[in-house]
């Protein structure tokens, strides 16, 4: 007699619910722990003692309108050509390279303004340049 032999069907762990049971357990742990607000720093201050006082810093304004007109301490130039702002910038300065320089430019003035500015000033040996914003005129 002749016995058909049954298949043997594969024997195997489905890991799905213990998967799921894992990701419930992390879940719950994430939403439950608190975490400690102790994150703020102590600092004492030092206390000044005396008056405080006041210097006017002798600075070289340079300003740039959206037409790329050049305005030096308070002076308009008559073009603006590298020439004229440098004669500019030497007549205010005189022989002082270490004075600050500070760079103000119209938010619609063209990058080539701004950018022969810094030239000249870096050419006659400025070395503190700065800009500066308005953060009052925000079109957004």
């Amino acid at each position: 007699m002749k016995f058909q032999r049954q298949r043997s069907r594969e024997v195997g762990v489905d890991l799905t619910p213990l998967i799921d049971v894992v990701f419930l357990l992390l879940i719950f742990l994430m939403v439950s722990t608190t975490l400690p607000n102790d994150t703020h720093l102590n600092i004492q201050l030092p206390q000044a003692d005396g008056e405080p006082v006041t210097t006017e810093v002798e600075q070289i304004d340079l300003v740039i309108n959206a037409d790329g007109h050049y305005i030096v301490n308070g002076r308009t130039l008559i073009n603006n050509r590298r020439g004229t702002l440098e004669q500019a910038i030497l007549d205010v300065a005189g022989d002082s390279k270490a004075l600050p320089f500070v760079i103000t430019a119209d938010a619609r003035t063209a990058h080539e303004f701004v950018i022969r500015a810094m030239d000249v000033a870096g050419k006659l040996g400025f070395t503190r340049i700065s800009f500066t914003t308005d953060p009052t005129s925000d079109d957004s």
